[in-house]
C-alpha cells in the first residue's frame, strides 16, 4: 500500500502561509519579549532570528525600537549589573556574563559606573553569606575560600581582608 499522494500545490502555499510575515509581527513579537523583562539588542537580534527569516526587516525593526528608546543596551546593561551583583557576583563574573550577552565594552563600563556598586561590601555579605564570620581558618579551609570568591568573580583585594592571615 502507497502513502497517498498530496497535491504538491497546496504543501507549497501551508508552507509560505507559515513564514509570510510582517514588519509589524516582527514589532509585536519584539514588544512582547520586552514587556517580560530588558534584553540586550544582541540578545533581542538573536531570539527573533529564530522566528523571523527577514534580516533586513528584522535590523529595521529593531532600529527603530532603539530610536524609541524602548530597547536600550545602557539601561539593560545597569539592570543586569544590579541583579547579578545582587545574587552575590564579583564584577569579573557580571562583567563576563555581560560580554555573553552581547554587551560592547562601553555599555559594560557606563553600567557598572552608573550603577554604583560597592564590590567591598558585596563580596563581604557574598563571604558571610557562605562562611559566616571571617576569621583563622586551615590552609586547605582558606584555599577553598579563596576559589570561591574567584568564582564569583570578586578580586583578591575584595576578600582578603575577610580571610584572617
Amino acid at each position: 500500500m502507497s502513502e497517498p499522494d498530496f497535491p504538491a500545490a497546496d504543501t507549497r502555499r501551508a508552507n509560505a502561509a507559515e513564514t509570510e510575515f510582517s514588519a509589524a509581527d516582527i514589532r509585536v513579537a519584539a514588544m512582547n519579549l520586552l514587556a517580560r523583562r530588558e534584553h540586550s539588542l544582541g540578545e533581542l537580534r538573536q531570539k527573533l532570528q529564530r522566528r523571523f527569516d527577514a534580516p533586513a526587516m528584522l535590523e529595521t525593526q529593531l532600529q527603530k525600537l532603539v530610536e524609541e528608546n524602548l530597547q536600550s543596551d545602557d539601561r539593560f546593561a545597569e539592570s543586569f549589573a544590579r541583579q547579578r551583583a545582587g545574587r552575590g557576583y564579583g564584577p569579573a563574573r557580571v562583567r563576563q556574563a555581560m560580554r555573553e550577552k552581547n554587551l560592547s565594552d562601553i555599555a559594560i563600563a557606563r553600567a557598572f559606573e552608573s550603577a554604583e556598586l560597592d564590590w567591598w561590601a558585596l563580596a563581604e555579605n557574598a563571604f558571610r553569606k557562605k562562611f559566616g564570620e571571617p576569621g583563622r581558618v586551615e590552609l586547605k579551609e582558606k584555599a577553598r575560600r579563596i576559589r570561591f570568591m574567584q568564582y564569583r568573580g570578586f578580586s583578591a583585594d575584595h576578600y582578603e581582608h575577610l580571610l584572617g592571615d
